[in-house]
């Protein structure tokens, strides 16, 4: 829709990173209140902080950075890092960095992909009329090798 013009790519980029940044924020303080008992209580959570954690201990604060880069880790990282007694402040920082390269990436990478549709779809009159070309040049070429081959078998016989 921002390719096309009917929304602004700025808007757009600034929604996505308002919202990011609000969502992970809200499931940061849910984590962080709630801390580990509700961790337990949730066989879903239970299995992902079991994974997170390996992947915070390896990389730290850059995982908190690129944690909604990674599919399975994007909606639950928050409330796990909550729970566990990851720094406020440094969680705030991150995830508002974080959140506005995801917003940016993905606002920009949709706008590229709009306007990709947009020239394919453009060129697809043209593609139509090369492959019905191909196909009638093809059919030419089988027809005209159908009657060189029966001429020579004709004059094979004689």
């Amino acid at each position: 829709m921002a390719h096309r013009g009917a929304l602004s790519l700025p808007l757009v980029i600034g929604a996505a990173f308002a919202g990011s940044v609000a969502g992970d924020q809200l499931w940061f303080l849910v984590g962080q209140r709630l801390g580990r008992p509700y961790i337990a209580r949730k066989a879903n959570l239970q299995h992902h902080a079991r994974r997170i954690e390996p992947w915070l201990r390896r990389y730290g604060n850059g995982f908190v950075f690129m944690f909604r880069f990674a599919v399975g880790f994007r909606t639950v990282t928050p409330v796990v890092l909550g729970a566990t007694g990851y720094p406020s402040a440094r969680f705030v920082a991150l995830n508002v960095l974080g959140a506005g390269l995801w917003a940016s990436v993905f606002g920009l990478a949709g706008w590229a992909l709009g306007a990709s549709i947009a020239q394919a779809l453009g060129r697809a009159g043209r593609a139509e009329e090369i492959a019905a070309a191909a196909l009638l040049a093809t059919l030419g070429l089988w027809g005209a090798h159908r009657m060189i081959a029966a001429r020579s078998s004709a004059r094979a016989e004689l």
